[in-house]
């Protein structure tokens, strides 16, 4: 159950980073409190999945999705054009949260 409040702690991160850069393009009270939800929400969900990880495994898986996510989203919806030495970091990045997993006990 851990494991998957962190995937969800890690999906709300990636909303609340999405909903940051929306605001940033022309803020809405909607989406500044559903980016506001969105952060305590994702922390609550974090604090679940820490219950029974270790800090070591939890928070940079979480911070990894977070960050691997938003490049995702970046591409797909604001049309960011990824460069070989982004694509070959976000191989890296992922490569790096499933080794810190396969030290969960």
């Amino acid at each position: 159950m851990a494991w998957i409040h962190l995937l969800v702690a890690g999906a709300l991160e990636v909303a609340w980073a999405t909903g940051l850069k929306k605001l940033s393009l022309g803020p809405t009270w909607t989406v500044g409190v559903l980016t506001l939800l969105a952060m305590i929400a994702s922390l609550v969900a974090l604090y679940a999945a820490m219950t029974r990880l270790p800090l070591g495994i939890a928070y940079p898986i979480w911070t990894g999705i977070g960050s691997t996510g938003s490049v995702l989203i970046s591409v797909m919806v604001f049309h960011q054009v990824p460069n070989m030495a982004s694509v070959v970091g976000l191989i890296l990045l992922i490569t790096g949260m499933f080794l810190l997993g396969s030290d969960a006990h």
